[in-house]
């Protein structure tokens, strides 16, 4: 049985109560338990990266002369 980490400041998205957020492992995957609920939520799989400048708004190109 692996450890259990609380994680402080976080905020159960069922109960709304802080503070109650606990991080373990279960069969290599991450689960986030909330203590007073029981509330629990599984890691999928790692989003994908994001392409650098996505989004990012370019007003234009300086062109030193």
């Amino acid at each position: 049985m692996q450890r259990k980490r609380f994680i402080a400041g976080a905020v159960c998205p069922q109960c709304q109560t802080q503070d109650t957020l606990a991080v373990g492992q279960e069969e290599q995957v991450e689960v986030v338990t909330c203590v007073k609920c029981g509330y629990r939520q599984r890691q999928s799989d790692p989003p994908p990266a994001a392409s650098e400048r996505q989004g990012e708004g370019i007003i234009g190109i300086f062109h030193p002369d």
